[in-house]
């Protein structure tokens, strides 16, 4: 598994852990934690998908 694929469970799995983490605080002071994560994800799956493509080209 490449690097990038790799690190999409593991960006998952910190996005869940920090919005757990922040569920104790009153809704006011909350950070958008799941909205920053899908991005990262999606980021993620995007330059996947670019990589591999490009890389079986060759």
């Amino acid at each position: 598994m490449c690097v990038i694929c790799a690190s999409i469970p593991a960006a998952a799995a910190v996005g869940a852990k920090m919005n757990a983490s922040q569920l104790s605080q009153p809704e006011e002071k909350r950070k958008p934690i799941g909205r920053i994560t899908g991005v990262v994800i999606g980021s993620l799956m995007i330059a996947s998908v670019i990589y591999h493509t490009l890389r079986w080209q060759d």
